[in-house]
């Protein structure tokens, strides 16, 4: 039977579950999360972004496709023409400025999550690359979505993390999501068992990294 992108979640399903429903996410959607541990992983997020863009970047130099090529270039494009604006913006309101911003050492837990997926990707093919980056494109999407289906999350001004949830609740975001994971069903039915076994590394460790990544923030840890 051919493998699909749900098998991947069930190869990890509690660091899965861990990392969809991890503390920093419960506590921003009940509006329970403390302003400076949302502050710092909103820092540490841009630093993030400016890392995933790199990895669009690579992606399109590993593209065997014109239509991967396109792929890989609207995403590239997508991160620095519109998210990164989106995101320095999101950040002033938050009392954030872009000095400080252009000023920030990356913490830990960036730095293992950004540079495993760019090692990821340059040691394997764009399936390793696209597995790696699967718990942020796929994971932030099913988070928004988790947080609607709990009657404790709070919506509307009664939270300030709402513009975050509505952020990837967004159909735009949600679009972007179904298309990576039919992008990514495709591939993986074609893949062997033992290809399929590597792929389950990749897709647990790039997890588990993003767990830490919740954790940095709820911790506020450098």
């Amino acid at each position: 039977m051919p493998y699909q992108f749900e098998d991947l979640k069930k190869s990890c399903q509690n660091e899965w579950q861990a990392y969809i429903e991890h503390s920093f996410v419960k506590q921003l959607g009940n509006a329970t999360l403390a302003p400076e541990a949302f502050q710092h992983y909103l820092k540490q997020d841009y630093l993030f972004l400016i890392q995933f863009a790199r990895a669009f970047a690579l992606a399109a130099y590993k593209s065997p496709t014109l239509s991967d090529l396109r792929q890989a270039k609207e995403g590239l494009q997508a991160i620095v023409d519109v998210e990164l604006d989106l995101h320095v913006s999101y950040c002033k309101e938050w009392g954030i400025s872009e000095q400080e911003l252009a000023d920030l050492p990356e913490a830990r837990a960036t730095l293992a999550y950004t540079r495993y997926v760019l090692d990821t990707g340059n040691r394997g093919d764009l399936l390793d690359l696209h597995v790696a980056l699967s718990p942020c494109m796929v994971g932030y999407g099913e988070i928004a979505n988790w947080l609607n289906s709990r009657s404790e999350t709070i919506r509307g001004e009664n939270n300030p993390y709402d513009a975050w949830i509505a952020m990837y609740e967004s159909e735009e975001f949600q679009d972007a999501m179904q298309a990576e994971i039919s992008w990514l069903n495709e591939r993986l039915a074609e893949a062997s068992p033992a290809r399929f076994k590597e792929l389950t590394r990749i897709f647990s460790d790039a997890t588990r990294l993003e767990i830490d990544f919740w954790e940095m923030g709820l911790k506020q840890s450098d």
